[in-house]
């Protein structure tokens, strides 16, 4: 979305300021939806550049997996509204809900489709409209959340050795579950008590969150690089979840890689959940970063709980 909501913005609103937020999240501003804009529509945007960066038509895509935890409504799908929009008519299309893990979960979902042979081209699309369902009187959670949609195609090549080479996806529903997000459904249904408690936005236990964190993304990222041989050398870039600069920072330092091994835009963008890897790695891609026969690692941490990460030769 073109609407920025900067950290300046921010201390108008709650009781925080620029450097607070800087320093714990490095965040600097984050994009907003506009009121004729949704998750959808951002997504149907996404979806129609990837297609066209692909070579592609839309008939030519077999199946649209949208990633995403800010749904355009309950039901129908999001991905049956986008698939309709971008003209891809009578293809298989539908949700996928792992949060902040959700792209990666995506990939490994669209590969398989691939792999098998039922599908020749899956469009990914990471689209959130976390505004809507953030308390903008907590300031904790409201300065960390951003809108926003990115979109892959993954097609079956007959290059040897590219694509998904490696990766895994985990689930840990215990008692950390909901630390990320809580909003109605069938077990708390929407009454006056819920709306006068606030509940309909998230909840974030942010020190527990961030202490897990840490450890996944070192374990995710060494895991990786173990099982595909991979060395700093060889490795050309990790595409994290934009969850918190620290966070990153962190998994860096304890790996002994350098920084610039992560591409990272949170400070312009803030966590936006699914869509943070894929507008990653478009910009990255478009500046440059990343180049046919790279190796890249995405990996990413969400509410679920759920984690994951993914081995890419581009």
């Amino acid at each position: 979305p073109e609407k920025r909501l900067t950290n300046e913005d921010l201390a108008q609103m709650v009781d925080t300021n620029d450097e607070w937020i800087t320093q714990r999240t490095g965040i600097k501003e984050r994009r907003i939806a506009a009121e004729n804009e949704s998750t959808a529509t951002l997504a149907v945007q996404a979806g129609r550049r990837a297609i066209e960066s692909a070579g592609l038509k839309p008939d030519d895509i077999d199946l649209v997996i949208v990633a995403t935890i800010t749904p355009e409504m309950m039901f129908p799908s999001t991905a049956c509204t986008v698939a309709y929009q971008l003209g891809c008519v009578g293809k298989a299309a539908f949700d996928l809900s792992a949060a902040c893990t959700g792209f990666v979960y995506a990939l490994h979902t669209a590969s398989a489709f691939v792999r098998s042979g039922q599908f020749q081209n899956v469009l990914i699309i990471g689209a959130e409209t976390l505004s809507r369902v953030t308390d903008y009187t907590d300031r904790a959670s409201c300065i960390i959340f951003g809108d926003g949609a990115g979109a892959v195609v993954v097609s079956r090549s007959k290059e040897p050795n590219t694509g998904l080479l490696y990766g895994q996806i985990h689930s840990d529903g215990g008692p950390l579950s909901e630390a990320m997000l809580l909003k109605p459904g069938s077990r708390h249904p929407i009454t006056q008590e819920l709306l006068a408690c606030r509940d309909q936005y998230m909840k974030i236990k942010g020190r527990e969150v961030y202490k897990f964190a840490v450890s996944k993304f070192e374990e995710l990222i060494r895991d990786a690089m173990t099982v595909c041989e991979l060395t700093p050398q060889t490795l050309s870039l990790i595409i994290p979840h934009q969850v918190n600069q620290r966070i990153i920072d962190s998994a860096m330092e304890k790996l002994a890689l350098p920084s610039e091994k992560a591409y990272v835009n949170i400070d312009r963008y803030g966590n936006t959940s699914a869509a943070s890897i894929p507008i990653a790695l478009d910009e990255a891609f478009r500046a440059g970063r990343i180049r046919k026969g790279d190796h890249v690692i995405f990996v990413a941490f969400g509410g679920g709980l759920t984690w994951g990460n993914a081995v890419v030769r581009m």
